[in-house]
C-alpha cells in the first residue's frame, strides 16, 4: 500500500504548497469586488459561501468521470497513479484554477470569452463549437446511463425515464444557482466523498495488496501508455470540461481568497477519489487481466457495482445506485446550464429577448439534440469526446499562459502543462482508431512536428511579451 497511500499524501501536499504558489503567482486581490455582487442578477450571479462552491464545483466537474475513467485507466497497472498524482497536481488544478480565477476577474465571463480574449476571436470561434457540442455529448452520455437503470427498477419505459430526468434538467437549467444547485448539490458531493473515503478504507483492510508501483509492474506491455493513459483518464488527473464548469461557481464567490479552496481544492479532491478507484481496480480483480474480463463482462459500471457491493455490502449497493443515478444526472444537468450560458453569450448581440424567456427558448436550443442523442446509439460520437476534452484543456492552458505573460508573471505553471498536452492531442488523434488511425511510430513523428512548432509559438510570445512589459515599464519609470 506503500505507492497508494504516498500517492494520497502528495496530492493533499500539493495543495498546500503548489497550490500557494499558484496563488501568489495569479496574485489575489479580496479588495475587488466579485461578480457575485457586480453582476447580483439572483439567477447565475449569486453569493454563496465558499464550502457550497467547494462542493458543487466537486460535483460538476467529478460526476462519474474520476470513477469510471479511473477503472478504465486502471488496465495500465501502477503506472497511472503517476500520471493521476503529477497530472493533478501540476496540470488538472492548474488549468481548474485559472479557469475559474480568470473567470472571476473578467466579470464571470464563460470559457470561450476568455479564450477570445487572450487567444484571439477565431480561435473563440473554433472553441465556442467545441465546446457546446461537447456539452451536449456529455449531458447526452450522463443521461442515458441513468435512464437505462431506472426504467429497470421503476415501471417506467427507457424513454419515460428520458423524459423525467429531462424535466429535471431543463427545472435546473433555468432556475437561480441557488434554488436547487446550492441547496442540494453539496449533500450530492458530500455522498461522492464518503463513497470514495468508504471504498478506501474498507480496501485497505479488505486482505488484498494494493500494488505498489515497480519497474516490473510498471505497466502491461501489450498497452502504449503515451499518449492514450493520459486521454482515458482525464477526470481526476485533467479535464477540459472543468474549465466549463467553473464560471457557474466563479459567478458566486464573494472573494477572491477562496478561489484555491473551490477551484484548486477541488481538482485535487477529485485526484484523490481517481486514485483511490483507480486502486480499486488495480486489486479487487487481482490484476489488470481480471479488470479486464469485468470490464468486458459489464463495462465501468459492472466492475463499479461489484466493487462496491462486495467491499460494504447492503450499503455498497446503495451507493453504487446512487452514484450511476444521481452523479452523472448532476453533471449532465450543469452541462447543460453551461452549454446555455454558453450559447446565450453567443447570440446575445442578435437576440434580444429578455429574462426568462431568452432563458428557456436558449435552453431548449440546447436540450433538444441532447435528448434526442440519449435515444441513439452514439457511440461513434462518443468515442470523439475524450479527445475533445483534452483538446479544450490545453487551449485553456494556453489561455492562462498567455494570460500571466500579459500580465509579466511566471508564465511556466501554464505553459510546461500546455505544451505536455500539446503534444498528447497531437499524437493522440493521429494514432487513435477514432482519429486517423495511423502507425504509433507515425503519429509520434508527427506529434512531435506539431509540438515543436507550438513551442516555437510559444518562444516568440515570450520574446513579445518581455518587449512589451519591458517598454510599458519603461514608460512608466519615465
Amino acid at each position: 500500500m506503500i505507492t497508494f497511500i504516498g500517492a494520497i499524501l502528495l496530492l493533499v501536499a500539493g495543495y498546500f504548497i503548489y497550490g500557494k504558489v499558484v496563488d501568489r503567482i495569479f496574485g489575489i486581490d479580496d479588495q475587488t469586488p466579485t461578480p457575485a455582487y457586480k453582476n447580483q442578477d439572483g439567477l447565475d450571479y449569486v453569493p454563496m459561501s465558499w464550502w457550497k462552491g467547494s462542493l458543487i464545483q466537486l460535483l460538476n466537474i467529478a460526476g462519474l468521470g474520476p470513477i469510471f475513467g479511473a477503472i478504465s485507466g486502471a488496465l495500465y497497472g501502477p503506472v497511472a497513479f503517476i500520471w493521476i498524482v503529477i497530472g493533478c497536481i501540476f496540470a488538472g488544478a492548474v488549468h481548474d484554477y485559472f479557469s475559474g480565477m480568470m473567470s472571476l476577474r473578467h466579470n464571470g465571463e464563460q470559457f470561450p470569452g476568455l479564450v477570445g480574449r487572450y487567444l484571439g476571436q477565431n480561435v473563440k470561434k473554433f472553441i465556442n463549437f467545441i465546446s457546446i457540442i461537447l456539452m451536449i455529448l456529455v449531458a447526452a452520455a450522463f443521461t442515458a446511463g441513468p435512464a437505462q437503470l431506472i426504467s429497470s427498477l421503476t415501471p417506467l419505459s427507457f424513454i419515460g425515464s428520458l423524459v423525467v430526468v429531462f424535466i429535471y434538467f431543463l427545472v435546473a437549467a433555468v432556475l437561480p444557482v441557488n434554488k436547487i444547485i446550492g441547496k442540494i448539490y453539496p449533500v450530492f458531493g458530500a455522498i461522492l466523498i464518503f463513497m470514495a473515503v468508504s471504498i478506501a478504507i474498507a480496501l485497505m483492510f479488505s486482505g488484498k495488496q494494493i500494488p505498489n508501483l515497480t519497474l516490473a509492474n510498471l505497466h502491461p506491455g501489450e498497452l502504449p501508455v503515451w499518449p492514450l493513459l493520459m486521454v482515458t483518464i482525464s477526470c481526476g488527473a485533467i479535464s477540459g470540461f472543468h474549465s466549463t464548469q467553473s464560471p457557474i461557481v466563479a459567478r458566486t464567490l464573494k472573494k477572491e481568497s477562496e478561489g484555491r479552496k473551490v477551484f484548486f481544492g477541488a481538482m485535487i479532491g477529485e485526484g484523490i477519489i481517481a486514485m483511490v478507484w483507480a486502486a480499486a481496480g488495480m486489486t479487487f480483480f487481482g490484476g489488470t487481466g481480471g479488470l479486464q474480463e469485468a470490464i468486458a463482462a459489464g463495462g465501468p459500471a459492472g466492475a463499479v457495482n461489484e466493487i462496491s457491493q462486495s467491499l460494504l455490502g447492503t450499503l455498497g449497493g446503495v451507493l453504487a445506485i446512487l452514484g450511476v443515478i444521481i452523479l452523472p444526472i448532476t453533471t449532465g444537468d450543469t452541462a447543460l446550464r453551461s452549454s446555455r450560458m454558453m450559447l446565450t453569450d453567443m447570440l446575445s448581440s442578435v437576440m434580444n429577448m429578455k429574462g426568462k424567456w431568452k432563458v428557456s427558448i436558449v435552453t431548449l436550443a440546447v436540450a433538444l439534440p441532447t435528448f434526442y442523442l440519449s435515444t441513439i446509439d452514439y457511440t461513434f460520437l462518443w468515442r470523439y469526446v475524450g479527445w475533445t476534452n483534452q483538446l479544450v484543456a490545453t487551449v485553456m492552458l494556453w489561455t492562462g499562459t498567455i494570460y500571466l505573460l500579459k500580465n509579466g508573471k511566471s508564465h511556466w505553471i501554464c505553459g510546461l502543462p500546455a505544451l505536455f498536452m500539446t503534444a498528447v492531442v497531437s499524437t493522440y488523434i493521429f494514432y487513435a482508431p477514432e482519429g486517423f488511425h495511423l502507425a504509433y511510430s507515425t503519429s509520434m513523428t508527427i506529434g512531435s512536428i506539431i509540438t515543436a512548432i507550438v513551442i516555437g509559438w510559444y518562444i516568440r510570445q515570450i520574446i513579445t511579451y518581455r518587449r512589451k512589459n519591458n517598454s510599458n515599464f519603461a514608460k512608466q519609470a519615465a
